[in-house]
């Protein structure tokens, strides 16, 4: 009788053991550079999952079936908003779980796009009746602003995870700390090529550029699908010779077609700049990595010159 009670209670002592501990919250972000952030504050607690495959374009991007099962059972879900990922608020409409669109959240500093490099709005003041549209979305590439995005991260995360609440304060303070040296690092990489004339494919690089105190000469705008007329080319093409000796980025993961058109016989480099963050591991040091790539092919393109 006691061999079967020892039995008995190593049984019970083995399911205590292997009983789980409080189930990961589990975040899902819409892009990359959202995933990087939610990682730093998730470091060594979980780890966020991220909606769109790398390449794919948070413009225009076309929800599978697991897509739509995802969203509806995590249990934060952070998107930047409908002026860059316009798929999904149809699908959030039905989510019963907490959903944050990132450019909403108080304190972010915001820009338009056709503004100067010095002209912001925070998310606070923010107009939420503006055009659509108007709003430049790519509010991520200023370190400050991911400050105000890891903090919120932080906040809901001890909400729906006070166990973890310490932890996640931690992680904050050492994100903080992280991108303080980073921005450093920047400043003293970039400010060699302060004032030096480059164009752009997209205008994704404002809020980069207005933190390091840069500005593209040109952007040309054109949307991959569509193919711009024989004047608007020689138009192009007429600043780029004018200006002499430039770098001209695009963002992978294609080259436009047109760059090699415009750029043919000139003493252009061509180079690429990835404000996405690509393939980029889901690290707690991602984000500051995304960065600082961005900052040294700028600046190497530049100097190659």
């Amino acid at each position: 009788m006691s061999r079967f009670f020892a039995l008995f209670v190593a049984f019970v002592s083995s399911l205590v053991v292997l009983a789980p501990a409080q189930a990961e919250v589990r975040v899902l972000t819409s892009i990359k550079p959202l995933q990087l952030i939610a990682a730093a504050v998730q470091d060594g607690v979980g780890t966020p999952e991220v909606l769109l495959p790398p390449g794919a374009s948070p413009h225009h991007y076309a929800l599978r079936p697991s897509d739509v099962r995802r969203v509806a059972e995590v249990d934060l879900l952070y998107w930047i908003g409908p002026d860059m990922e316009g798929f999904l608020p149809r699908v959030l409409n039905g989510r019963s779980k907490p959903s944050v669109a990132v450019q909403a959240v108080p304190g972010l500093q915001l820009r338009h796009f056709g503004e100067d490099s010095h002209s912001h709005e925070s998310a606070d003041e923010h107009d939420h009746d503006h055009r659509p549209g108007s709003l430049d979305a790519h509010l991520w590439l200023a370190p400050a602003n991911a400050r105000v995005i890891a903090a919120k991260m932080a906040a809901d995360l001890a909400v729906a995870d006070p166990a973890n609440a310490v932890r996640y304060q931690s992680n904050l303070s050492a994100f903080e700390q992280r991108l303080d040296a980073l921005d450093v690092r920047l400043k003293a990489r970039l400010a060699g090529v302060s004032g030096r004339p480059y164009f752009v494919f997209h205008e994704a690089f404002d809020y980069f550029e207005a933190a390091y105190g840069l500005q593209h000469t040109g952007v040309f705008s054109v949307a991959a699908e569509v193919q711009p007329g024989a004047q608007h080319v020689a138009a192009m093409r007429k600043r780029l010779q004018d200006v002499g000796k430039t770098c001209v980025f695009s963002e992978p993961p294609l080259r436009p077609r047109l760059a090699e058109t415009l750029t043919a016989g000139l003493p252009v480099r061509l180079a690429e700049l990835d404000a996405l963050g690509g393939n980029t591991p889901a690290t707690a040091q991602g984000y500051e990595q995304v960065l600082e790539k961005l900052g040294n092919d700028l600046a190497g393109c530049l100097e190659a010159l």
